[in-house]
């Protein structure tokens, strides 16, 4: 078969098995696994091929008209280019482990196979994005990963807590959405077409009149679904779906379509430099902040959301330095580790047989329990802090020394003012993931919690999954930048001196302070029994912050419960840990400057219509309805009654006609 038709066949299988497993999930549920494993697995194949045979050479490019509109074309285009190729391995990889790993993950659930057919559909959706060259299909497989987000984050949909996170993910990424979709119609307006090649011939050619209002329009978009400041309050809260689901939506799916859609169309935006300066601002603030949030996180799972949200400031930092191959190699490193971070989380969660076992400060002699999550959790920890040898250790150099290049005057693609903007941010924000790395990995596996009941062994498939997956966390840098050059238009991936000192330094100087904190907190603190908030001296403040915070009931259970008085956490941020907990209260702004004024304007509405509309409506009826009463009282059907009526009337007539004439 032709490299075009393998193409085809990529995220065709996955929606094909979506839809198996929709229509035999209750009538052959024996079928549902293999429906979910085998199609995503033989996807796999043929993405390793499709990448095995473009091997970073030409793109391969096709087309058809898919109607005719009048106007600008929609066509059903491949474009497959390096980036293109890679990055459909890594989705149909973690797509892959994350069917496995659901198998035994959820083999109790009864609404599996509907969970397993919508992670199909959302890989099929991912697949299109990523070999899409037509900006109205890519757009499609875009919105359906919104739809999918919806239904898998609201899964367990029984909770309060799953059912506002699966809204507010819809709304907050649908926000984003709009200025997304005209800033498409008006590109395509401009360039003449909805191909990616044909516009990007454009930008070169000049053709674009207003680069600059069209790159902040889709950057709305890429924020929202990327979950950059501010779009980002979505993330942290989806983490009331399924473990696995937040694998694959941080790892491979949705939140990385937002960077390949800008490395796609970067030299749109390399022809604004506000434009490149905003993408800046706002990769600087996502980091630095999602970090600090972090830090102050109780539930495992929302630290793991915060720490997505500041890697994928990384990889909108490289790309607001003209790098786009940086930024690809480093969502393809994030990819690895993320996934594996999420599902280690989601074999302690098993283990405990309850979601409630998230809260850190509840964890305790857990390295025994689950030895395969310790070890493999441990070197995604390492590649997430970037410490060398590790992937994230390279990947991350590699937008650090970009930033570099752009400071020192070696590349003039983009504004020394945003390589100064994402280098100084960047070595803060990995000051930062180091400590909040190095502090989850001590709460979870050195902690003193409360040891909850041991359910067993977690079953095989997802335990294998770990050590697949730990394999590219632990190996993938060391060899990828000297080879992913041929792939990503030649850039240099070789970290720098420069930056590889400084970010390891500063790295080592988080983890090292953050270790040194949580033993003298140790040494000095008695552990807080649960339930026992009133006799802590924070008070009802000790109950979980975030949610305590954000006025929402804590997620682990009945049992109010202090915070773990060893946190190095607390110590390290001080008076800010309160505000970092709650994500320094940005729902609460956008509820003061959003939601309560629609709901104030929803209720002046109701009071207009109830109190003056009605009260018109009613009072249009009321006339009517007293004089048909007066007619309807004079209606009698008594005889003598008319007959003294009509006498009435004839004397009234009389005496008014004799008194016309007597005035004459």
């Amino acid at each position: 078969m032709t490299t075009t038709t393998l193409a085809v066949l990529v995220p065709l299988l996955p929606f094909l098995g979506a839809l198996a497993g929709l229509l035999l999930g209750r009538t052959a549920p024996g079928f549902v696994r293999p429906l979910a494993v085998l199609p995503t697995l033989a996807s796999l194949a043929l993405a390793a091929t499709v990448a095995w045979r473009q091997g970073g050479g030409q793109a391969v490019d096709a087309a058809t008209e898919l109607t005719p509109t009048g106007s600008v074309p929609i066509e059903l285009a491949l474009h497959i280019d390096g980036f293109a190729a890679l990055t459909a391995v890594l989705v149909t990889v973690v797509a892959t482990c994350v069917q496995i790993y659901s198998t035994g993950y959820l083999r109790d659930d009864p609404r599996y196979p509907s969970y397993a057919a919508l992670v199909s559909l959302f890989t099929s959706a991912m697949l299109l994005v990523v070999y899409s060259g037509d900006l109205m299909v890519l757009l499609v497989g875009w919105e359906v990963m919104g739809i999918c987000s919806y239904f898998l984050v609201g899964h367990y949909w029984e909770t309060p807590e799953a059912r506002a996170a699966s809204l507010k993910a819809f709304l907050v990424t649908k926000l984003g959405d709009v200025p997304f979709l005209i800033g498409l119609f008006a590109l395509a307006t401009e360039a003449g077409s909805f191909r990616i090649t044909r516009i990007l011939g454009a930008v070169a050619n000049g053709g674009i009149e207003h680069p600059t209002l069209i790159a902040l329009l889709l950057l709305a978009g890429v924020a929202g679904k990327s979950a950059q400041f501010p779009l980002h309050t979505w993330l942290p809260d989806a983490m009331a779906g399924p473990t696995p689901v937040s694998a694959l939506i941080h790892a491979a799916t949705m939140v990385a379509a937002g960077v390949y859609f800008i490395a796609r169309l970067l030299p749109l935006f390399e022809t604004s430099q506000a434009a490149m300066t905003v993408l800046a601002v706002m990769a600087a603030v996502t980091m630095a902040g999602s970090a600090l949030a972090a830090l102050a996180q109780d539930d495992i799972k929302r630290v793991l959301a915060y720490s997505t949200i500041g890697q994928l400031g990384y990889m909108t930092g490289a790309l607001a330095v003209a790098d786009r191959g940086a930024a690809v190699f480093h969502l393809l490193s994030h990819g690895a580790f993320k996934a594996l971070l999420f599902l280690a989380a989601g074999v302690i969660i098993h283990a405990a047989g309850t979601n409630s076992l998230a809260a850190m400060s509840r964890m305790g002699h857990l390295r025994d329990r689950v030895p395969d999550a310790y070890w493999t959790m441990t070197v995604a920890l390492l590649a997430l802090a970037a410490i060398p040898p590790f992937s994230g250790f390279f990947s991350k150099e590699a937008v650090l020394g970009v930033a570099e290049h752009v400071v020192t005057g070696h590349t003039e693609h983009a504004p020394a003012a945003a390589g100064w903007i994402v280098l100084l941010a960047g070595l803060v924000t990995a000051l930062l993931t180091a400590a909040y790395a190095m502090r989850l990995w001590l709460l979870a596996f050195r902690g003193h919690g409360t040891e909850a009941p041991d359910h067993g062994r977690q079953p095989l498939t997802m335990t294998v999954v770990l050590w697949v997956l730990a394999v590219p966390s632990l190996a993938l840098g060391g060899f990828a930048f000297r080879v992913l050059p041929d792939w990503f238009d030649g850039h240099d991936l070789t970290p720098t001196l420069t930056t590889s000192v400084l970010g390891t330094g500063v790295a080592l100087v988080g983890g090292i302070i953050t270790y040194a904190t949580w033993r003298h907190t140790t040494a000095h603190a008695a552990r807080v029994p649960l339930g026992a908030v009133a006799a802590h001296p924070e008070g009802d403040a000790g109950l979980v912050e975030a949610e305590a915070i954000a006025g929402h009931e804590p997620a682990y259970g009945d049992i109010a419960y202090a915070p773990d008085p060893s946190d190095p956490g607390r110590m390290l941020l001080g008076p800010l840990h309160r505000h970092a907990a709650a994500g320094f209260h940005l729902d609460a702004v956008y509820s003061a400057l959003f939601v309560r004024p629609v709901r104030a304007g929803a209720s002046l509405v109701r009071f207009l219509d109830r109190e003056v509309v009605e009260t018109y409506v009613r009072g249009a009826g009321t006339l009517p309805r007293w004089l048909g009463t007066a007619v309807r009282r004079a209606q009698t059907g008594n005889l003598q009654t008319y007959v003294s009526a009509l006498l009435a009337g004839t004397v009234v007539l009389a005496v008014a006609a004799v008194l016309v004439a007597t005035g004459a």
